[in-house]
């Protein structure tokens, strides 16, 4: 425990004291990635800020998804249904380590049925078990529980969404005419994948709870920290005029929501159990408007969540024009053959999961870096004679590794938590190590032929 202990300390006073806040993140890659397209390509500064700019439109359509499936989250994670039961799940740890372990195991296992679900119910779940145990005898370092439910993130593309094991396997995709399809049975649903998920899950589960710093530096959890959303009740009714009564009957909200989820399960029987980003959205929105307590009392509780996405509206754009740079002067094609000219057949997959990992810093979309890395990493694996479904796997796996030292995501984390970047990445940092060991090894087996 003490090893532990002892190489969390330095990587938390690293991020609390030079890290920079998401936004500056985002500026300083922006600023790295125009310099690189000027010097490593043929682009001219005119022609590198019009890929900029002209990038930065191309994920809107993604950035007011990820808003909807935030604010809806978040919306009904504060409905009163739902925190009776995040407040059994609180009571559950009858230690700090097992709170630890708790959050980061629920944190995984959401994470590998969606990885919104990771994001979200990690945090909600590190919300309820910090305001559960901070009446109980143990301290809990908040921190550092926050820290655990953003750990289970690092297997998300390891599971049912993720982007690029789902791009090859959908019939029509842009690289069909090259590798065909590859089933998910190769991918996500390999013995490979499915043993390296669980044992990132065990890590993550047994390593969180072993970083827990002594006593004295402990930061319990405030019952009033960011609570303002958890007051669920209605106001009086009495002397309200006719119009307020039918704005606040339940019956209006619970309409819609069975109309959404009627739509949901009309959308699975005709396409089968497809799991996308509009059907996780209109889930959220859906129960929670069955459980919300009136149409009003929704509003209130999806106001109360829009300021949970401030951050992302803003800083998405600015990643979309990063990808712009990166896909239009050729810069990502120039990182690549890098990789590729050190590679052989049994480290390409290594190597894709490397430049996965870089390329996730700068394109913080399991889609939009597949979009852009994947089509060169796929002509890499036909010139080595690899299969296909390693580099898929490679890049998978790096996008979702070095998440832990990307600020991006843990912005609705913290915007639920009630903290600041810095006071968790210090912890992510080793995860980030220890799984990077964990994926690199993975990818080294599978490229010697034991896929």
């Amino acid at each position: 425990m003490k090893i532990f202990q002892a190489l969390a300390r330095p990587f938390v006073s690293f991020v609390e004291r030079y890290y920079p806040d998401a936004f500056i993140f985002v500026i300083v890659l922006s600023l790295i990635t125009f310099l690189s397209a000027l010097f490593l390509t043929d682009s001219t500064f005119s022609s590198t800020l019009m890929a900029w700019g002209d990038g930065l439109p191309m994920l809107l359509k993604f950035t007011a998804q990820i808003t909807i499936i935030m604010i809806g989250a978040h919306a009904l994670a504060h409905t009163k249904p739902i925190q009776k039961f995040l407040t059994r799940i609180g009571q559950l740890p009858k230690s700090a380590n097992q709170a630890y372990s708790l959050v980061a195991f629920t944190s995984g296992i959401a994470s590998l049925c969606a990885w919104s679900f990771g994001l979200v119910i990690g945090a909600i779940v590190a919300r309820s078990v910090a305001r559960e145990c901070s009446k109980k005898s143990f301290k809990i370092h908040y921190p550092l529980l926050v820290a655990s439910a953003y750990s289970g993130f690092v297997i998300w593309h390891m599971g049912y969404s993720s982007s690029a094991a789902l791009f090859v396997a959908t019939p029509g995709h842009l690289l069909e005419d090259r590798i065909g399809i590859i089933p998910v049975t190769e991918t996500i649903l390999s013995l490979n994948n499915i043993v390296l998920a669980l044992a990132a899950l065990l890590v993550i589960t047994i390593i969180c709870p072993l970083m827990r710093p002594k006593d004295k530096d402990v930061i319990q959890f405030n019952p009033g920290q960011n609570d303002n959303n958890e007051n669920n009740s209605l106001n009086d009714k009495e002397g309200l005029t006719f119009i307020e009564k039918f704005e606040n009957h339940r019956a209006l909200n619970i309409f819609l929501g069975l109309a959404l989820v009627t739509y949901i399960v009309m959308n699975y029987l005709q396409n089968g159990f497809s799991l996308n980003l509009n059907i996780v959205s209109w889930t959220f929105l859906a129960f929670g408007l069955i459980l919300a307590n009136s149409p009003m009392h929704f509003i209130k509780l999806i106001n109360n969540a829009a300021t949970t996405v401030g951050p992302i509206i803003l800083q998405y754009p600015f990643y979309s024009g990063i990808m712009g740079m990166m896909a239009t002067t050729g810069l990502m094609k120039v990182i690549t053959d890098w990789i590729i000219s050190i590679s052989t057949p049994e480290t390409l997959g290594f190597f894709a999961f490397l430049s996965g990992g870089l390329v996730n810093m700068f394109i913080p979309s399991g889609g939009g870096q597949w979009a852009v890395q994947g089509p060169i990493m796929i002509e890499a694996a036909l010139s080595l004679d690899v299969n296909p479904s390693i580099v898929v796997l490679g890049v998978a796996y790096g996008d979702q590794w070095s998440n832990m030292i990307q600020p991006f995501w843990t912005i609705p984390i913290l915007a639920i938590a009630g903290l600041h970047m810095r006071q968790i990445l210090g912890y992510t940092f080793v995860i980030f190590i220890i799984t990077g060991f964990l994926y690199g090894g993975g990818m080294l087996h599978m490229g010697n032929g034991n896929i």
